[in-house]
């Protein structure tokens, strides 16, 4: 049969099918309120000037990224978790594995970027502004997709040309690299390799660059004579070290840990986390966390009930 016209199955959670309604409940408003956290986020940078700044600029790419995210993989979990339809096209399971690929690792590059900015507001800040312009901060945001969007073509093109046969199960509920691979006809190690390779150097050489930022932050804020100099610089970062250490706990966790060390159901677990539960907390981070974002929030229901009550 050609392999094109081929529909890949998704085992999806087999062995919780009993609970497939329950899952579905509890999965649908996280993806629902997902949707409308990174939503919200975006809406209120755009409405409230005092949040046209980089560091804002930079969350609202992130926000959009994040309902991308979740978009890519969540939709169709749910549709299998409803109807039991757990086919996917040969097409759209590529195209769902460059996406997830892709976004994941503009979000490497976007987390580095914005390590970056906090770096300059800290330790230049009579500078700051000159450093982080408009035309900057765009420039960068460029980079960061153009960046996720050509790495994921390698083991996007690698995988697609590896024969495969069998029954054409994926033992999860999307199409990501080792589930694909364990239906392999021939030796995988080559693309294995390429492709923890790519990935490897996405995630790795952004994580140092970001630990580089935050050793410099760190100086710096030692370096100030005030607790409350010290509080205030290092609270401007707490909201993306908070997201930093959730995205890359759980990257690590399901693709720098030697394959078999746990069974699958584990790595789908995993994969819930970083595909639906981080992309609902960050928002919440940002919401909660930041002075700036909780007055604009205020002012927008404020003005919500205000026009409410004209009508």
């Amino acid at each position: 049969m050609n392999r094109t016209q081929h529909d890949f199955l998704l085992e999806g959670f087999l062995n919780l099918n009993n609970l497939r309604i329950l899952l579905f409940f509890c999965f649908l408003p996280t993806f629902l309120l997902t949707l409308a956290g990174n939503m919200l986020v975006i809406l209120l940078v755009q409405w409230h000037t005092r949040l046209h700044t980089p560091m804002y600029f930079f969350v609202t790419n992130l926000s959009f990224l994040e309902i991308w995210y979740t978009m890519t993989t969540a939709p169709k979990l749910l549709a299998l978790l409803l109807t039991k339809d757990n086919r996917i096209s040969y097409e759209w399971c590529f195209a769902q594995l460059y996406m997830f690929h892709g976004l994941g690792m503009t979000e490497c590059a976007l987390l580095a970027v914005m390590a970056f900015d906090r770096c300059m507001a800290i330790c230049n800040p009579l500078r700051y502004t000159t450093i982080m312009n408009e035309r900057m901060c765009r420039a960068l945001a460029v980079i960061c997709w153009t960046f996720g969007f050509l790495a994921s073509v390698i083991p996007t093109t690698l995988t697609q040309k590896v024969p495969l046969c069998g029954l054409y199960y994926i033992d999860h509920y999307f199409c990501d690299l080792a589930p694909l691979l364990a239906l392999a006809c021939t030796d995988t190690s080559f693309t294995s390799a390429m492709n923890s390779s790519v990935i490897g150097f996405a995630t790795m050489f952004n994580l140092v660059f970001i630990i580089i930022m935050y050793i410099n932050i760190i100086w710096a804020i030692m370096k100030l004579k005030s607790n409350t100099g010290r509080m205030r610089a290092f609270s401007t970062c707490s909201s993306h070290l908070i997201v930093v250490v959730m995205f890359y706990s759980a990257a690590f966790t399901v693709y720098a840990t030697p394959k078999g060390s746990w069974p699958t159901s584990y790595d789908k677990l995993i994969a819930i986390v970083y595909t639906i539960v981080t992309p609902l907390l960050n928002p919440i981070i940002y919401t909660l966390r930041n002075n700036e974002v909780k007055i604009a929030l205020k002012e927008t229901i404020q003005s919500k009930l205000e026009t409410l009550k004209l009508h």
